[in-house]
């Protein structure tokens, strides 16, 4: 069931008291991220008034926050993200492989969140490389591309890596596509040895150049001692990569693609109220199969603001990276090559439109052509409501 609940409200109605109430324990980018949500589409931001050009009919727009952490202000960015990857992609199938951080691991980058998280993208792309690599699984070189998401569907911290991986690679030597086979890419069990070895050994690393910081119960893993005892039951445990079936076709990888790459800690849709109870919204319990796995929580609103700025990134962070043949740096050249060799014809050039698309939503009144006919800026208001439409049906001047 649909509701008109949206995180802005909550952080509307709670935001103040919560930061009062932390005080000195937020970071500026967390207060920022509250700042530009409870901001986003009203007055404080901005607008215009669209009037349609046939029954003039009137409404007013609020500009958004355009804030990568706002839930409403994901989908325009994910539409033009993925009108731009479309070019990538090739006639093979894909499959998604996501490398996870044990929970002893994931206590650390909650604590050291660039540094962290950096690593966890270079020690799974590296993993991916290395083994698809070895002339004993693929001997090919790759194309990958990651997204990191922080957390569980409970908003607990749970960092991880999804990877759209193409289903073969580039021969070392450059002359040959290298298919995979067609439900297994490369061994999960593998994968998460040489990923489990990577990362902990360069964790260590960072943590003997000093460039790791602990506080509040993780204080004492400064010591390096200590450090390494908290690191000891990790070595033998199993750092799991899971491997999906590959995807049906092309248009099913973008589908995925924009489902995940824009994604936020929760969505307006998951939440189903806020009354004097908390806050109530649905997640996914993992542990439980069938209907049983669709479960709700209700959180007091400090506590559900408090897991959801957890996973605020860092200020310039990467959370869409591109690896192997996606690689920036050489992704037109890498990825015409690799049609050439698959035998496929290029994607057809964009054909740049005369005239800009029209993004304004249609009249909801007659579904008529909308434009702009008045702009205000921040905390301004539009120098006249909405009102009905003329007689003439003629968009007032």
């Amino acid at each position: 069931m649909r509701t008109s609940l949206e995180l802005a409200d909550i952080f509307r109605a709670e935001g103040a008291g919560y930061r009062a109430a932390q005080a000195g324990h937020l970071s500026l980018a967390q207060l920022k991220v509250m700042s530009a949500i409870e901001n986003c589409r009203t007055a404080a931001l901005g607008g215009h008034v669209d009037a349609c050009e046939d029954c003039g009919h009137q409404r007013i727009a609020y500009n958004s926050c355009r804030n990568r952490h706002c839930p409403k202000c994901q989908g325009a960015a994910a539409r033009t993200w993925l009108a731009e990857r479309e070019a990538d992609l090739l006639p093979v199938g894909y499959f998604h492989v996501v490398f996870t951080l044990p929970t002893e691991v994931a206590d650390i980058a909650s604590q050291n969140k660039a540094i962290v998280y950096d690593l966890l993208f270079r020690a799974a792309s590296e993993t991916m490389m290395t083994i698809a690599a070895d002339a004993n699984h693929l001997g090919a070189r790759i194309g990958i591309t990651a997204v990191l998401h922080t957390w569980g569907s409970a908003m607990t911290h749970h960092p991880h890596i999804h990877m759209i991986v193409p289903g073969g690679g580039i021969s070392l030597d450059g002359r040959r596509w290298i298919s995979s086979r067609p439900a297994f890419l490369l061994p999960v069990r593998v994968l998460g040895m040489l990923f489990r070895r990577l990362f902990l050994t360069r964790l260590i690393e960072l943590h003997a150049a000093g460039q790791l910081a602990f506080f509040g119960t993780h204080a004492d893993l400064t010591d390096r001692r200590v450090f390494l005892r908290h690191l000891a039951a990790v070595r033998n445990k199993r750092f799991v990569v899971y491997a999906k079936p590959p995807f049906s076709g092309p248009e099913a990888v973008l589908a995925y693609l924009s489902r995940y790459t824009h994604r936020v800690a929760i969505s307006n849709r998951r939440l189903i109220a806020f009354d004097e109870t908390g806050v109530t919204f649905r997640y996914k319990d993992y542990r439980r199969d069938g209907p049983e796995r669709q479960r709700v929580m209700t959180l007091t609103p400090h506590e559900f603001i408090r897991r959801f700025l957890i996973h605020v990134l860092p200020r310039g962070f990467h959370r869409i990276r591109h690896y192997g043949l996606l690689a920036s740096s050489a992704r037109n050249a890498t990825i015409a090559r690799a049609r050439k060799l698959l035998g496929a014809a290029p994607p057809p050039e964009t054909v740049e439109s005369p005239e800009p698309l029209d993004h304004l939503p249609p009249c909801p009144c007659c579904g008529g052509r909308m434009i702009i006919i008045e702009t205000f800026e921040r905390w301004s208001q539009s120098r006249a409501p909405p009102h009905a439409p003329t007689p003439t049906g003629s968009i007032p001047s």
